[in-house]
């Protein structure tokens, strides 16, 4: 379990945000779409993935991580708990200087396993937290 402090400096210095499991506007009403719009907001670069939308807040949505132009700072996941064992493996399955930096399972969604995986390779894991909560906390 990180420390509020590593949590908060992750955020403060993140720039990209890869978000997988975006929605787009037929449903602004999920925080899959409210929060990555909240973050753009706050001056984040946000990059939509999902294989089931064309963009949302006027991006280019990505089908999947291999797509993007980019290594995401932090990659913000709105999946099922039961899908995470798969997406570690999209993730583990990009080279090295693409994979992102953190990983950001958002409120209510953990994989203990998983993120034991994705930590022994070199990258930080925040789970069951709204990057959306600490963004409002920590970037101004």
């Amino acid at each position: 379990m990180m420390d509020e402090e590593s949590i908060a400096r992750i955020v403060k210095e993140a720039k990209t945000i890869a978000v997988y499991g975006m929605q787009d506007e037929k449903k602004m009403d999920r925080p899959a779409y409210a929060i990555p719009a909240m973050l753009k907001e706050r001056g984040y670069e946000i990059y939509p993935v999902n294989p089931m939308i064309v963009s949302s807040l006027g991006l280019e949505a990505y089908s999947k991580l291999a797509d993007l132009p980019i290594q995401p700072d932090i990659l913000d996941v709105f999946r099922r708990n039961e899908l995470i064992p798969e997406l570690t493996d999209e993730i583990l399955a990009l080279p090295k200087e693409l994979r992102p930096k953190t990983v950001w399972l958002q409120t209510g969604i953990t994989h203990p396993q998983s993120e034991a995986r994705l930590e022994v390779e070199g990258m930080n894991v925040v789970s069951d937290q709204c990057l959306g909560v600490w963004a409002a906390r920590v970037k101004h």
